[in-house]
């Protein structure tokens, strides 16, 4: 298995093989909170006002999402696994679009599959790609707004490529490095309230959940479903 790690939105337009885009804080933990709290599907969509012609259209039961980190105006969430939480989302089909990881998933061309990738379904979502064995394998980490590197999806990124490699890495000792970066303070930030502690938490509760996030083309849309 040939594993190459790119990042940012050119290395989404780069990636072949099974395609794992990885978003950590926040699209693809809030979306592994959504799918864990019962959620069907989900559309992903690269603009805000696609995912409200959706929902208007009833395409969609909820608008999940952020420009910025910011709840975009007329949708139900922000991008917030916190928020996730208190959701009552149970058999509900979420439109998610964000900044990072669904204009990264959008981005991607000449795939053979594409996961969700985040710390809490990365044990998962490796067992999932081990399983079907294909022979290239393209980890991007999205960063922030796919165009400024961050530690905690170049750590994920990294973390998934040890598992597919059958490797062990330390959970603690990879959540002790992303706990050190600059992209922590703002969780902490009165200033920034839509940034809520708790997506921290629950971010780096590694390997939580025991199943991975596929996107499937079905019909024009882009939408992720549970697997396993």
């Amino acid at each position: 298995m040939d594993i190459r790690i790119e990042s940012l939105i050119e290395g989404a337009r780069r990636a072949r093989g099974i395609v794992v885009i990885v978003d950590v804080f926040r699209a693809f933990t809030t979306a592994a909170v959504a799918f864990a709290r019962g959620a069907d599907r989900m559309i992903l969509v690269p603009e805000p006002a696609e995912a409200l012609r959706l929902r208007d259209r009833g395409m969609g039961d909820v608008c999940v999402g952020e420009v910025n980190g910011i709840r975009p105006q007329g949708f139900d969430f922000g991008n917030s696994p916190h928020e996730m939480m208190q959701a009552e989302l149970r058999d509900r089909v979420v439109i998610l679009s964000t900044r990072a990881g669904t204009v990264g998933v959008v981005a991607t061309s000449g795939v053979g599959g594409i996961y969700a990738g985040s710390f809490v379904v990365a044990g998962a979502t490796a067992k999932a790609i081990r399983r079907d064995g294909p022979a290239e394998v393209t980890i991007v980490a999205m960063g922030w707004n796919a165009a400024v590197r961050t530690d905690e999806d170049e750590q994920c990124a990294m973390y998934l490529r040890n598992l597919l490699e059958g490797r062990r890495p330390d959970p603690e000792a990879v959540r002790k490095l992303v706990l050190t970066s600059n992209q922590v303070a703002k969780f902490h930030d009165p200033g920034q309230p839509h940034f809520h502690p708790e997506d921290l938490e629950i971010a780096l509760e590694i390997d939580k959940y025991d199943f991975a996030i596929r996107v499937f083309k079905e019909g024009e849309s882009l939408v992720a479903r549970r697997q396993g």
